[in-house]
């Protein structure tokens, strides 16, 4: 590249366009290049302090050369201004505020100066080879690419994708698997990151959209949209399972995935490295949806709560460990294709909790109402679970329990008020006594068992909540499944926010805090209520 600075002009032409074929970027990035090189070096033969300017014409390699100096009245640089007497020596007629141009004549290059030059054109060409890259593979993330293997580093496996290099970190690859330079490889372009060393291309052959991907390409229907998978979830080099669903009845979405003989699952099966795959017709029906992919395990009932977003599954007694699977792999699986925790309770397991909750609920019922036995069972086998049920249920509905009448059923929701009082007033004077201000009560949607948990928790002023963020409050806390392999990883603690357990939502959250700070605003000249939702907005 140092030849091609003093070479002749059809030289110059030629280097650029064969650097520019070369690199595949555009040739009037390297003729940028030349140019910016020829002008440091004019730089240091004329002074750094020049404003010095360089043009190389593209087709027939002349070279032009001046500095740019300003017009004024009276010079403070003599290296980019002139005064107006010698600036009609540059061009008659120039008044002060012009910029004109003093041609300057050609450079020779030595030693140092080619090198320098050299140096600027592959740091230029480096920068514009990076930035194509980059352009090149933004768009790409989601795609399957095929690559050569390049190296090995740390773990990482380098793949030389042809025109970039992409990375295939430890934590993204098939546990077990033996990767050998040159061998060719497949993998998803997970993401692409510009970093000032190059563009960062993430591969991986570990993520579930990784298995998506060679399905549509093994299976025509999927490619198409006929079939579509609507959830998939890996444990990579050992299980996978995937969610299906045909959008033509005529055609079986788990047949189709399968193929004549297992043709179709079993290439994926290969490029997984034997990773063995479950395919489950999807449901929109979550109980349903369940039920499939907890397969091959039988399902006997199935529990859904909404508001802790669980599912309890129970299972015969022997179907226990194939519910879960080794080291909870099965279990987890349908978890995550599911997007819900599930809990997995055998029949007998399911029938002690059943009869536990019978005995606690009347127990309650009993002390709480001041009624006999027989009667608080009744309330429970009816279906009622809490004091707050019993008090502001229709009366009707009561009255019509077999057994009971209108004055009978009047009797239990006056008592049931009145216990729920005696419980408000109860929690009233703890929190008083832990310490939690009036101001703090008054909040919305905060009742008394609330400031309860709050006091407890050290929150007692109104300064306290305001600094808490809304899920440090509201979050729910993710319980660890019931039944677990002790074995099994276990994933950190989630304890959630101070209310998690009280079923608030996000907005009711918001409400509380935003209320907690309306103080901080007092003294302001806006509204309170525009300053809470300015920030709620924000």
């Amino acid at each position: 590249m140092a030849t091609g600075v003093t070479a002749n002009r059809a030289e110059l032409i030629a280097i650029a366009n064969s650097v520019a074929s070369e690199k595949m970027i555009d040739k009037g990035i390297v003729i940028e290049a030349m140019e910016d090189a020829i002008q440091r070096a004019a730089r240091t033969r004329y002074g750094q302090e020049m404003d010095i300017r360089a043009k190389l014409d593209p087709n027939n390699g002349d070279l032009r050369l001046w500095r740019v100096v300003e017009v004024v009245e009276e010079v403070d640089d003599l290296y980019k201004q002139v005064d107006v007497a010698g600036a009609q020596k540059l061009q008659k007629g120039a008044v002060v505020g012009d910029y004109l141009v003093d041609p300057l004549p050609p450079i020779e290059f030595g030693r140092i100066q080619a090198q320098a030059a050299k140096q600027t054109i592959f740091q230029k060409v480096r920068d514009a080879e990076r930035e194509r890259q980059y352009e090149e593979f933004k768009d790409r993330a989601g795609e399957i690419i095929t690559g050569v293997v390049k190296r090995v580093e740390f773990g990482h496996i380098v793949v030389d994708l042809g025109r970039a290099e992409g990375v295939i970190r430890r934590d993204a690859q098939i546990p077990r698997e033996v990767v050998r330079v040159n061998d060719r490889i497949r993998s998803l372009i997970l993401k692409v990151v510009r970093e000032n060393r190059g563009p960062q291309i993430f591969l991986s052959r570990a993520h579930p959209d990784f298995m998506k991907k060679l399905f549509a390409q093994e299976v025509p229907e999927i490619y198409d949209g006929i079939i579509e998978i609507k959830a998939a979830a890996r444990d990579p080099g050992s299980r996978a399972k995937i969610g299906v669903i045909s959008h033509d009845s005529s055609i079986d979405p788990v047949g189709a995935c399968v193929g004549m003989k297992g043709s179709r699952v079993q290439a994926v099966v290969q490029e997984m490295q034997g990773e063995k795959i479950d395919i489950i017709p999807w449901s929109p029906d979550i109980a349903t949806f369940v039920v499939n992919a907890l397969q091959p395990a039988n399902v006997s009932r199935v529990l859904i709560d909404e508001e802790e977003e669980r599912i309890e599954v129970v299972v015969p007694d022997d179907m226990l460990s194939l519910a879960i699977g080794r080291r909870g792999q099965n279990v987890r699986l349908a978890s995550q294709l599911t997007a819900k925790a599930i809990d997995i309770m055998t029949e007998t397991d399911s029938s002690e909790k059943r009869q536990q909750e019978f005995v606690t609920r009347t127990e309650t019922f009993q002390n709480e109402l001041d009624v006999d036995e027989t009667l608080a069972q009744l309330l429970v086998a009816e279906g009622f679970t809490e004091l707050e049920e019993v008090a502001y249920v229709e009366l009707d509905e009561l009255a019509a329990i077999e057994g009971f009448d209108e004055d009978l059923a009047q009797e239990l929701q006056s008592r049931a008020a009145e216990a729920i009082e005696r419980r408000e007033q109860a929690n009233r004077e703890a929190r008083q006594a832990l310490g939690v201000e009036d101001a703090v009560a008054e909040l919305p949607h905060l009742t008394e068992e609330m400031l309860v948990t709050l006091g407890k928790a050290g929150l007692k002023t109104l300064d306290d909540i305001a600094d808490l963020a809304t899920d440090e409050l509201i979050e729910k806390k993710r319980a660890e499944p019931r039944r677990r392999n002790e074995d099994a990883p276990k994933r950190p603690e989630h304890k959630g926010g101070v209310l998690g357990s009280y079923g608030l939502t996000e907005e009711q959250g918001n409400e509380i805090i935003m209320a907690a700070r309306a103080h901080w605003f007092a003294d302001d000249e806006q509204p309170v209520a525009d300053v809470a939702e300015e920030a709620s907005e924000a």
